[in-house]
């Protein structure tokens, strides 16, 4: 979602939509279905996340109607991780000493059945970055959500070791639509569903693709957008987590569709950051309905 770049028109991937589960009708009364059950049910969302992204990531889990929580103590993870209906793990600002709270609070997910999400900012940027990420990703998380570079960095560390080239930043040098191999490579290695953030958003089971098609490139000139749509999916997996790929295809679209709402009152990417919000948590059907765009890619 942060990286807004255009579509490669050379790149072969066709939206198509050939049943109905991939009509646009069909996937914009799922996105309202598990956006209202969020709304419902205000499920616990654990957080454990960078110090830049914890304001906007908290506040997108209110508006959508989930209940965030801030939390890494190692100590505290015993006691209250089971509470959770599920984890987001962001490596924005990862440290020596929030590794293993990162590590036991996945590790507890895993064992009582929980999704968690990781986001694994700029996985490229350092070996230790890396090898935290390949860990975390053994740990098996139910969605993975990155940017184009984010993913192809983290399917290459799994099927291609000696070709990972450390890469400064945080910024996307490629397209969502260039990942969309090593995003299929990571799901089926990982076990994960695998969400490329872009200027179109792919999602995939390793198998299927799906593109979701909202947003505006302002989005990305607001930090921690990324972040908190990474958030926003662990609240749509909460209250489903048996159709990871739906939930994740609909909280990117949500997200976009809000943005693209957001972008009609703000004057620049400061106001349209307080008016996504607003979006977020006024979002009606009828709204969501006539501006979800998403399809099959596969």
């Amino acid at each position: 979602m942060e990286q807004q770049t255009q579509p490669n028109p050379a790149t072969n991937i066709n939206p198509k939509a050939t049943n109905n589960h991939n009509q646009p009708s069909s996937w914009a009364k799922k996105a309202w279905r598990l956006l209202s059950d969020v709304r419902a049910q205000s499920p616990l969302i654990q957080c454990i996340t960078n110090f830049v992204s914890m304001d906007l990531m908290a506040n997108t889990l209110l508006s959508a109607g989930a209940s965030p929580a801030m939390l890494h103590s190692l100590e505290e993870l015993n006691d209250f991780t089971p509470c959770c209906r599920a984890l987001c793990i962001n490596v924005g600002t990862l440290t020596p000493s929030w590794l293993p709270s990162m590590k036991a609070a996945a590790q507890l997910c895993s064992q009582l059945d929980t999704p968690w999400v990781l986001d694994p900012v700029a996985v490229s940027a350092s070996g230790f970055r890396l090898k935290a990420c390949m860990e975390l990703v053994e740990l098996k998380p139910a969605v993975i959500r990155g940017n184009g570079s984010e993913i192809i960095a983290l399917s290459m560390a799994f099927t291609q070791p000696s070709k990972v080239s450390i890469v400064k930043g945080t910024d996307s040098i490629h397209e969502s639509v260039d990942a969309v191999e090593a995003a299929k490579l990571l799901a089926k290695s990982s076990g994960a569903i695998v969400a490329v953030s872009g200027a179109t958003d792919i999602v995939t089971d390793g198998n299927q693709v799906v593109g979701a098609h909202n947003g505006v490139a302002l989005m990305q000139k607001i930090t921690a957008t990324g972040c908190s749509v990474t958030a926003l999916i662990a609240a749509f997996v909460a209250v489903d987590k048996i159709h990871a790929l739906d939930a994740a295809v609909s909280a990117l679209a949500v997200f976009g569709v809000t943005g693209e709402l957001g972008m009609k009152n703000a004057k620049g990417p400061a106001s349209l950051r307080m008016h996504l919000i607003d979006a977020l948590h006024g979002l009606d059907e009828a709204a969501l309905e006539s501006h979800v765009n998403i399809t099959s890619l596969s």
